[in-house]
């Protein structure tokens, strides 16, 4: 029996690396050229592997983020890059890879977990449950010179000197979610001209106020209806934004067929388009795992005056798994570990992931399987401490 054994990736096992990945996610470009183990290991990411003898098997990137919840941030581990060798594939390899990166990632103090699943099965055996899905829908372009003309908002081309002000629009709309990641960090190190330089523009939309929306949209190839605008970003705190950046997207019928937007949930710059159409072209479903259950409860500002037992079984990590008792109070929550009532309400992993990402209500937990025990006090409790965000997913730019 080969020598198995899980631990992080040093630069020389850099090669190694890259190729795993390229085997599971495709080959790279033809002008790809192997990373510089110099630079490795890159800012605000951990990577592990599971080895057989001195053969890398399996491997897994964690990434250093922030997410938004309910107006404040919470530490998130990113899972990302999770590969096993074909040959391998289904002896059990990612267990004790999942167990190492989340036991490392708990030490930097992120109690919660979320990644972007190819096989969402795979990853419900690790405690992880959709919350949500980051797609790309398409709108006609043409039809977006039917928006209503905005009052008092115009548009003008970004540069470098303004990205401040559009972080400061992306926080106030991100505030309001559950779920978008803060762009800060380690994870976030490209420079404002970087990121300027990555899109064909970075449009914002102002009043009187001052910066009050964005778009970041990249032109793409071509000048008939197959071409399309690629919209990386589109982001507005009043109708008047919304509508004055469709326009400037609409302003290119002449040249391209469709405006392909990167989005999630109900996005509210959709309520300013007078029509329909809004057609799904690709799905990225999210995951999300509640890790360290103490701690991912205390780091949320719930409103209100509660106290709540319930249990988490069946996590095959087991660190999820026992009672706990959920106190709120003055805005603030207090979640400690220990023995619960007999009787007392009783959520698998992923149906704490679903509660507490307010994906699902308390009721529904219950049709899937996920909630049992408890009472009508404690759905409707879970419901009202919970509920009343939606989730939203973006990627990063």
């Amino acid at each position: 029996m080969p020598n198995r054994h899980t631990r992080p990736l040093t630069r020389d096992d850099l090669e190694a690396s890259v190729r795993l990945g390229m085997e599971a996610f495709g080959a790279p470009p033809s002008d790809f050229v192997m990373p510089d183990p110099a630079d490795y290991p890159y800012p605000g990411r951990h990577s592990w592997g599971s080895f057989e003898d001195d053969a890398l098997v399996a491997r897994m990137i964690a990434r250093d983020y922030d997410s938004w919840w309910r107006g404040v941030h919470v530490p998130t581990c990113g899972i990302a890059g999770v590969t096993v060798v074909a040959e391998r594939r289904g002896a059990g390899l990612l267990t004790d890879l999942f167990a190492a990166t989340l036991a490392d990632a708990a030490t930097r103090g992120q109690v919660i977990s979320t990644l972007f699943p190819t096989a969402p099965g795979i990853y419900r055996r690790f405690g992880y449950e959709l919350i949500g899905s980051y797609d790309t829908v398409e709108v006609p372009t043409a039809a977006l010179a039917s928006v209503a003309a905005p009052t008092g908002t115009t548009t003008r081309r970004a540069t470098a000197v303004d990205m401040p002000a559009v972080r400061v629009v992306y926080d106030a709309w991100a505030a309001q979610q559950n779920g978008p990641l803060t762009r800060s960090g380690p994870s976030f190190p490209a420079p404002d001209e970087e990121v300027v330089g990555a899109f064909t523009g970075i449009t914002l939309a102002e009043d009187d106020t001052g910066v009050v929306g964005y778009v970041m949209w990249q032109r793409g190839t071509g000048y008939d209806a197959a071409a399309s605008i690629e919209v990386e970003d589109l982001v507005a705190l009043t109708p008047d934004a919304a509508r004055a950046l469709w326009r400037l997207l609409g302003s290119f019928g002449s040249v391209t067929g469709r405006v392909r937007v990167h989005t999630s949930g109900d996005d509210l710059a959709r309520l300013v388009l007078p029509f329909p159409e809004w057609e799904v072209v690709h799905r990225h479903p999210y995951m999300l795992r509640v890790h360290d259950v103490v701690g991912a409860f205390e780091a949320l500002p719930l409103v209100g005056v509660a106290s709540i037992a319930f249990r988490v079984a069946g996590d095959p990590l087991g660190t999820m798994d026992g009672g706990y008792r959920l106190v709120v109070a003055d805005g603030q929550a207090s979640c400690t570990a220990g023995d619960v009532p007999d009787g007392a309400a009783e959520l698998t992993p992923q149906g704490l992931a679903l509660a507490y990402a307010g994906a699902q209500s308390a009721g529904n937990l219950r049709l899937a399987g996920h909630l049992t025990g408890g009472d009508a006090a404690f759905d409707a409790t879970l419901d009202a401490l919970l509920g009343g965000r939606q989730v939203h997913i973006r990627d990063y730019f």
